[in-house]
């Protein structure tokens, strides 16, 4: 199994995701050349890395994440087809996954409140739970995203002057769809961690944070500024709320036009 000096406790990450890739469902046994962590989110290039913000992947995997296309990629029909083909439904998940990270982000508030509450029905470790579907959301909705990025990146370094010149303009804009959609798509996680961050939360190990820290003690994620929310009794998270629903609803677009892009590559290629 693959790890680093930066990855605090691996064993502990594995015994999480039960040893498994969390991109492609490969287990280690499967796995001649061993599991491997990958840090997802705005980690900081030096220091630990908090298990938070740890996946486990299998080998494929993470060299295709951690890879970096060579200038200039030229690729046959063929190739080029299963590329789009992959890119598409790689990224189609990746929709339905930040659409419900976005939901369980906008239940935060009630289900947090809930969990505290000294009502005898609630459970001790109802707070802990919220806290655990969240993170788990947020560390694998932040892979299916880099997931897509690391295939866009090979069309961003392909070399379309080998391509007739209606493939190459019928994949520049799919591309260019593809990298808007990606866009928003972080965009929506981000509001999604305001969230967390509106309840004094870290919003990578949701962890509580008190009022004078300017980074998280648990994870070193740094403290995410929701300024932007406030009003004068406090958060107003309905502007927040608004602003993920309208996201959401520009994303939700953007897929159309992604799909109509998609199906002008495959008809170039494919006749």
């Amino acid at each position: 199994m693959t790890t680093s000096n930066r990855h605090g406790d691996p064993d502990a990450v594995f015994d999480r995701d039960e040893h498994t890739c969390r991109r492609c469902g490969t287990t280690a046994d499967e796995d001649p050349q061993g599991l491997a962590l990958y840090p997802v989110g705005d980690v900081s290039e030096t220091g630990t890395v908090h298990e938070s913000s740890l996946v486990t992947v299998c080998s494929p995997c993470f060299s295709s994440l951690r890879s970096t296309p060579d200038a200039d990629v030229v690729l046959d029909g063929d190739e080029l087809f299963d590329l789009v083909r992959e890119t598409t439904e790689r990224q189609g998940v990746t929709v339905s996954a930040v659409a419900a990270f976005a939901s369980l982000a906008t239940e935060l508030p009630h289900d947090l409140e809930a969990a505290v509450s000294s009502d005898e029905s609630a459970s001790p470790d109802s707070s802990d739970a919220v806290a655990d579907e969240y993170v788990q959301a947020r560390r694998e909705v932040l892979l299916a995203i880099d997931s897509v990025d690391s295939r866009l990146d090979r069309f961003h370094a392909l070399d379309d002057s080998t391509l007739e010149d209606v493939v190459a303009d019928a994949v520049v804009a799919f591309t260019g769809a593809g990298t808007k959609l990606q866009s928003e798509l972080r965009g929506i996680v981000a509001l999604g961690e305001g969230v967390a961050a509106s309840l004094e939360r870290c919003h990578g190990c949701f962890e509580a944070l008190e009022d004078d820290v300017d980074s998280c003690p648990t994870c070193d994620l740094g403290r995410r500024d929701v300024s932007d929310w406030a009003g004068e009794d406090g958060v107003e998270f309905h502007r927040l709320f608004n602003a993920i629903n309208d996201t959401l609803l520009a994303a939700s677009e953007t897929t159309k036009t992604l799909t109509t892009k998609t199906t002008a590559v495959a008809e170039q290629l494919r006749g």
